[in-house]
């Protein structure tokens, strides 16, 4: 009795300790022109509270964050809270006409959600249009207060938001793209924390600086937060551990070189532990396509200073990988490994009840207005997504509300094919991909495993796929098509990674898996800005479960309306 007792003790202490280290964290954003000065010109952008990146939210898993958006911008306007789970808080995850109409000029709307289950750096951006050029923060979720790291404690924190500048209107540069069936313009320049470096005109002063001790050690928390390109980084002279990717803890990693693809987080520990002085930080794009495609081939850097360094000093700069550096980046992405039996762990699924084989990639659409008569496309398993106008998808869901979308997306693509072969270009059936609001619909707590494989319509390319509203994990990657009676034999089960974003090698595949155990409606589309507006996307509609509190709650009030 004594000893049923104590137990019971300990379990109210504990549920008490972790209900009093809950808080309620409150922000308001205010989306309004700002006018910013790069590259020599001025220019005119959408930017929340006066500052290009955004605010950084700083919360601790278990809080929960409300987020008061008030619209002053000309456009319309979401944000989505990028890697969060949002469980049973669909309502608050961002993506237009997805989960939410978008907030109008004038309007307003509060994302409330709680962060469970996760911490490490995630972030939030505008999800729509191309106004997560410039409308994008990072927001970082520490553990619970007593619970500590799982590496070291760092002498510091900093973020690195690694973004795309462009000298013009982004919403009239994707708008022009539209009218013309081609890709929007590429970028002019590369920023880390909203900054380009001296490597570009009229931006000597505009540098990112980071000042640090000798024998001090720095936590580093790096977004991808760039439209278009997945991106090299590196520190001259320094190697960096990384500890976490997409705010999952991982086993450490030593590397000189960090490569990230948009909407990817990389958390690495950063030692002081070379010579004092200066020492340039640089990123700059891995562009895999094939043929090659134009790409911004600029370089971005700051500069890393160490206290006491003379002012006179030249900073050394890191050889950079050549832009096409595959092998460097697959090593990268392929090297690290997930810290099995860490904070929020969660094991591999063994029991699969939904086997799918989804092909990526572009192709063309049909278009009458267009010069030539058709205009790039992009599609999954051919069927290329457009959102609905009306009403959106998770209100159609929760409402019952039948022609907002249609339950029929295919398990596998229409037709077997060499899916790496360039000649089937020719096949204009498959080159050609129909639009459709097309979903797959799953089951509450159904396993889903998922090869995604890359097409050749129109050349390869290295494609970062983005999972809203859960986590996967990523079992195997490769080159060429997948075998699946070889290549199953090299899953990893025991400790992979898990991320809410995966680059599908160039010309290749991989293989992930996931539990849908949060119902509502969960966008699945490529985090390359271009690729997204030309229909490279589906969703999964998640059934509601059993009981309460698997089942998803009405929307708010102030939930904006079509």
């Amino acid at each position: 009795m004594l000893r049923l007792l104590f137990l019971l003790t300990c379990a109210l202490a504990l549920l008490a300790s972790s209900v009093a280290s809950a808080a309620i964290v409150e922000h308001s954003f205010y989306v309004k022109n700002l006018t910013v000065r790069r590259l020599c010109s001025e220019q005119v952008v959408t930017a929340v509270n006066g500052s290009l990146p955004g605010p950084t939210l700083r919360v601790r898993e278990g809080d929960t964050l409300i987020v008061h958006v008030f619209n002053k911008s000309p456009y319309n306007l979401t944000i989505h809270w990028h890697g969060v789970f949002q469980l049973l808080s669909a309502w608050a995850d961002g993506p237009s006409m997805v989960t939410q109409c978008p907030i109008t000029p004038g309007g307003k709307y509060t994302y409330k959600f709680k962060l469970l289950q996760q911490e490490g750096t995630l972030w939030w951006h505008a999800h729509f249009s191309l106004l997560r050029a410039t409308v994008y923060g990072a927001l970082i979720i520490r553990p619970r207060s007593g619970h500590p790291y799982p590496f070291p404690k760092p002498n510091k924190e900093v973020p690195i938001l690694l973004g795309e500048w462009w000298n013009g209107d982004v919403v009239g540069i994707e708008r022009k793209a539209a009218a013309t069936g081609a890709s929007p313009k590429i970028s002019d320049a590369y920023t880390i924390n909203g900054l380009p470096g001296d490597l570009y005109n009229c931006s000597q002063d505009r540098m990112y600086k980071l000042k640090v001790q000798k024998g001090k050690t720095y936590l580093l928390r790096i977004i991808n937060a760039a439209l278009d390109n997945q991106l090299f980084f590196m520190i001259a002279n320094h190697n960096m551990t990384v500890v976490a990717v997409d705010a999952g803890y991982t086993v450490p990693y030593v590397t000189d070189v960090v490569v990230t693809g948009p909407g990817q987080t990389v958390d690495v520990l950063l030692a002081a532990d070379q010579e004092v002085g200066s020492y340039f930080m640089a990123a700059n794009s891995y562009a895999s396509a094939r043929p090659a495609a134009p790409f911004d081939n600029t370089t971005t850097r700051g500069i890393v200073v160490y206290e006491g360094a003379p002012t006179s000093a030249t900073p050394i700069m890191p050889r950079m990988p050549a832009f096409n550096d595959t092998p460097t980046a697959h090593k990268f992405f392929t090297s690290i490994t997930g810290l099995a039996g860490g904070p929020h762990w969660v094991p591999v699924p063994r029991q699969i009840d939904e086997h799918m084989f989804v092909t990526v990639g572009l192709g063309l659409s049909i278009c009458p207005t267009c010069s030539n008569g058709t205009r790039l496309s992009a599609s999954m398993n051919n069927f290329s997504f457009a959102r609905p106008s009306s009403l959106s998808m998770l209100q159609a869901f929760f409402f019952n509300v039948s022609g907002i979308y249609t339950p029929d997306f295919p398990d596998t693509p229409p037709i077997k094919f060499d899916y790496t072969n360039a000649i089937n270009a020719q096949n204009l059936s498959l080159l050609f991909t129909p639009k459709s609001t097309s979903v797959k619909v799953l089951k509450y707590n159904a396993t889903v495993e998922m090869v995604l494989q890359n097409t050749a319509f129109l050349g390869v390319e290295n494609h970062p796929i983005h999972l809203h509203g859960f986590t996967f994990h990523v079992l195997a990657q490769g080159f060429g098509n997948y075998d699946p009676v070889n290549d199953h034999k090299n899953f990893n089960l025991i400790n992979p990674l898990s991320r809410n974003t995966i680059n599908v090698p160039v010309g290749g595949w991989a293989v992930i898996r996931f539990t849908a155990n949060n119902p509502g409606v969960w966008f699945f589309h490529c985090h390359l800005e271009a690729h997204l507006s030309m229909g490279l996307a589906t969703a999964f509609v998640v059934e509601n479960g059993p009981t309460p509190e698997s089942t998803l709650p009405p929307p708010p009030v102030d939930l904006p309306q079509c």
